[in-house]
C-alpha cells in the first residue's frame, strides 16, 4: 500500500501537472472504484483542479465549487501518467480503473489483482473532506507531548499504533518496520509501558524515516512521474528482508506472520535478543521454538558475509513486550 512517502511523491507529480488544469472528460472502467453516488462524479467534467492534499493515505484532488475526489489507492491501486503529447494512453486491460484526461494528459488509476479494494469518493466542501480524514496526528508536526498523548490514548502495541490511522497518520507496515528500528524498539512492546525516552526517540526515528525517505523518493523520480511504487525498496533496513543481515548489527532480520502481513525486526537491535513468537510456527514447533537470537544462530549458523562488529551503543534495552 502506498504510504505517507508515496503518497507526498505522487501530489508532487500531481501538482506540477494537473494543479489549475481542467478535467475534460472522466472514464470509470472498474464498477467497484467509484463507492459514492451523489454528487456524480462526471460532475467534476469541465472544472478546474484548485488544490490537491494528503488525508493519511488517501490523496485529495479539489475542484472549482469545492467537489472533492478522494482516492485511497490501498494495497494494489497506482497512478500513471501519460502526456498528451505522446497521444492516446493505452487502454491498460482489465486493470486500469479510471481514466481522467486533462487538457495536457490522461491520468489513469490502475489497480492489479482481483481484490478490488481501490475506492473512490466524490464529496462536496470541507465537511464531505473531512469525514474521509481518520484524524491521526501529523508526524512531521507533533510535538513531543501530542505525540505521546496520541500514542498512549490506547495501549496497544507499538506496531498496531503506528499503523492505526486514527492515531498516527499515512503510516502503514513497511514505514513502521523501518521507524522501530531506527528508534531501537519492539514492534510488540505496549505504548503503555514506554518511557519518556522511548516515547521521544519514537517520535524523532517517525521524523527521520518519513523526511529521508521523502527526499530519497523525490532524488530518484527527478522529476518524472512515479512509476516505481512499492512497499520493498533494497535500501530499507529490515522491511521485506527477512533472513539478510541488519545494517546496524549484522543479525539476520526475522519476522512475525499474521493473516497477509509481516512484521521485520531485528531481534539484537530491538528486542535485546529475544526472539517474537511466530503464530503459526511457534504454535506448531512448541517447545522446540527458540527463544532467542542466540540459540536460532547455534542451531543454524549464519553462512555467507561476515558479521559486522555489534556496538552496544545500538542495542535496545530489554523491554516488557510479551515475548514468550
Amino acid at each position: 500500500m502506498p504510504e505517507l512517502p508515496d503518497i507526498e511523491l505522487y501530489l508532487d507529480a500531481l501538482r506540477e501537472r494537473i494543479l489549475g488544469r481542467r478535467l475534460t472528460s472522466l472514464a470509470l472502467r472498474s464498477p467497484f472504484l467509484l463507492r459514492t453516488a451523489d454528487p456524480p462524479a462526471d460532475r467534476a467534467v469541465g472544472r478546474r483542479v484548485q488544490s490537491l492534499e494528503r488525508l493519511g493515505k488517501r490523496i485529495a484532488i479539489g475542484f472549482e465549487d469545492e467537489l472533492w475526489f478522494v482516492l485511497h489507492l490501498m494495497i494494489a491501486g497506482r497512478l500513471q501518467w501519460h502526456d498528451a503529447a505522446a497521444g492516446k494512453p493505452p487502454r491498460g486491460g482489465k486493470i486500469v480503473a479510471a481514466a481522467l484526461e486533462f487538457e495536457n494528459g490522461t491520468l489513469l488509476v490502475t489497480e492489479a489483482g482481483t481484490q478490488k479494494r481501490a475506492s473512490l469518493h466524490v464529496v462536496e466542501g470541507a465537511a464531505g473532506l473531512a469525514t474521509h480524514d481518520r484524524g491521526g496526528l501529523e508526524v512531521a508536526d507533533a510535538t513531543p507531548e501530542a505525540f505521546r498523548t496520541a500514542l498512549t490514548r490506547e495501549n496497544h502495541t507499538l506496531k498496531r499504533a503506528l499503523t492505526d490511522p486514527s492515531i498516527l497518520s499515512g503510516i502503514g507496515n513497511a514505514y513502521s518496520d523501518e521507524i522501530l528500528h531506527r528508534a531501537r524498539l519492539s514492534p510488540v512492546q505496549l505504548t503503555a509501558k514506554l518511557t519518556a525516552e522511548e516515547c521521544e526517540r519514537l517520535r524523532l526515528a517517525a521524523r527521520e524515516v518519513l523526511d529521508e525517505w521523502i527526499e530519497r523518493l523525490r532524488a530518484e523520480s527527478a522529476g518524472r512521474f512515479p512509476t516505481k511504487v512499492t512497499a520493498f525498496r533494497p535500501q530499507m533496513a529490515v522491511h521485506g528482508r527477512y533472513g539478510q543481515p541488519c545494517p546496524v548489527c549484522g543479525t539476520a532480520v526475522q519476522r512475525i506472520r499474521y493473516a497477509s502481513n509481516e512484521t521485520n525486526y531485528c531481534p539484537r537491535c530491538q528486542t535485546g535478543g529475544r526472539l517474537l513468537a511466530d503464530r503459526s510456527l511457534s504454535r506448531l514447533l512448541k517447545r522446540d521454538w527458540p527463544r532467542s537470537i542466540d540459540e536460532l544462530e547455534q542451531r543454524h549458523p549464519p553462512v555467507g558475509a561476515a558479521v559486522q562488529p555489534r556496538s552496544s551503543t545500538r542495542s535496545s534495552p530489554r523491554s516488557s513486550d510479551g515475548t514468550d
